[in-house]
């Protein structure tokens, strides 16, 4: 048993290097598109200033922070009121771009700082 260990790990290292090698994300319309929700906010008031734990700390309503926002690749947004339920519900649509790193909802552009294909 000991000797199928040794001889399986050199297998299992190469096809574990060959799929991260692979692995390509790039941020486009198809690789956004899915469903998410909001695990972080901060902001900076200015670039100099402290960054702000705002999601933890000034989240508008503790009902909001369990939302499930999905991107379809048509270009339209639909946010889900999930978990605890607002009221009244904060269930919303509305429409999304994107255009290298800017994402723009509803006429609002931000920057992706970070994307992986997952997260």
């Amino acid at each position: 048993m000991k000797k199928l260990t040794i001889l399986m790990l050199p297998l299992l290292l190469i096809f574990s290097c060959k799929k991260n090698k692979d692995a390509s994300c790039t941020t486009s319309t198809a690789s956004i598109s899915g469903s998410y929700k909001i695990t972080a906010m901060t902001y900076k008031a200015s670039a100099t200033s402290a960054e702000v734990d705002y999601f933890n700390t000034a989240f508008p309503d503790a009902c909001e922070k369990d939302d499930v926002t999905t991107f379809n690749t048509n270009g339209t947004y639909h946010l889900t009121d999930a978990g605890i339920v607002c009221s009244p519900p904060g269930t919303d649509n509305g429409t999304w771009a994107l255009s290298g790193n800017t994402m723009t909802l509803d006429g609002d552009p931000a920057t992706i700082e970070s994307f992986d294909c997952k997260t």
